[in-house]
């Protein structure tokens, strides 16, 4: 009895032992529900940490960002490093450059004085043939050079290969553009622009006014693109044959041709009358103002008459050369009848 009660003194541990872990076992659970917490307190800990860090990396980007912005800027203050210098010093256009092919032969065909032809090494063929040729005749002196040359002095970036150097454009007196008039036996058309500022849009206007039979050119001097390597090459040389005055005051010029019986047209998006309700059979001059304001107010004054185009469509307004083409076509067109 007594090694029974021994035996069951040994075995007793199994039955404390399945007491104690059974005891154990709210206390497991406890202990399980405090870990739980301690991993959600963590999990929160370190999501805030992540939050945290997430933030101050994009400061930190944010401010890297704002020093490489800085870096940037003080590198644009470095006249080494960028072209600051050059955008609050625009660079001049001179006007005794030619560029591009057709503007060259243009220029070889009309009595331009042409000093001398350059042409890219290697670029022989196509028209350039005819520049080398209408050179030869003239007794031109053309000279081959590396492209990279040619691209340093191009101030259009597309000189195809050939640029020719002349004397500057010729400008002519208003005396010169009644005599061309007369010269053809027409009536005076001439086209007169208030502050044109884009070569593109001169050059175009002077291809159409060329196009469409027109005498003469009256600019100011002031505020208005001159004849430029673009305006050359945008008029794909139609300024040769084109006779362009440039004056002092535009409204003294318009009061001066009106005394000489043109009368004068201002193309105006506000005008109450369309374009081709108007009589243009006679002498008559076509004011096309600049690209962003139009006419001057001083200048609409001086017109005879405002005109417009029509249109229906959303967009009210419409490029200066554009508006200005479809005008010149219908003056050309009442003409011809």
């Amino acid at each position: 009895m007594s090694d029974n009660k021994r035996y069951k003194g040994k075995n007793a541990p199994n039955s404390s032992k399945e007491d104690k872990y059974t005891a154990a076992a709210p206390r497991k659970n406890r202990n399980s529900e405090h870990g739980a917490k301690e991993n959600r307190e963590f999990s929160s800990n370190k999501e805030v940490k992540y939050r945290e860090s997430t933030k101050k990396a994009k400061q930190g980007g944010e401010s890297v960002a704002e020093n490489k912005k800085f870096t940037r800027e003080r590198t644009d203050i470095n006249p080494r490093k960028s072209n600051v210098n050059e955008e609050l010093e625009p660079k001049i256009m001179r006007e005794d450059l030619i560029e591009g092919r057709n503007a060259v032969i243009e220029a070889l065909k009309s009595d331009r004085t042409v000093e001398y032809i350059l042409i890219a090494k290697g670029d022989m063929v196509g028209s350039i043939s005819i520049v080398i040729a209408l050179a030869k005749e003239k007794g031109i002196v053309t000279k081959e050079v590396d492209r990279r040359k040619l691209d340093q002095m191009s101030q259009t970036s597309s000189h195809q290969g050939v640029i020719a150097v002349v004397t500057p454009y010729k400008y002519f007196e208003i005396d010169d553009i009644f005599k061309e008039a007369l010269d053809r036996g027409e009536k005076p058309f001439i086209i007169i622009l208030d502050e044109i500022e884009d070569p593109h849009n001169f050059g175009s206007i002077i291809r159409t006014a060329e196009v469409c039979g027109a005498h003469g050119i009256i600019i100011p001097k002031r505020k208005n693109v001159g004849a430029t390597p673009t305006v050359y090459k945008t008029s794909a040389g139609a300024i040769e044959h084109m006779k362009i005055a440039k004056v002092t005051n535009i409204n003294v010029a318009i009061e001066e041709i009106k005394e000489r019986g043109v009368w004068v047209y201002g193309a105006d998006m506000e005008a109450k009358d369309y374009i081709f309700n108007a009589d243009l059979t006679g002498a008559v001059a076509l004011v096309i103002g600049s690209e962003g304001r139009g006419i001057s107010k001083l200048t609409k004054e001086k017109c005879d008459v405002l005109v417009k185009i029509p249109m229906v469509g959303k967009i009210t307004s419409l490029n200066a050369s554009v508006a200005g083409g479809i005008i010149m076509y219908e003056i050309m067109k009442q003409k011809i009848r």
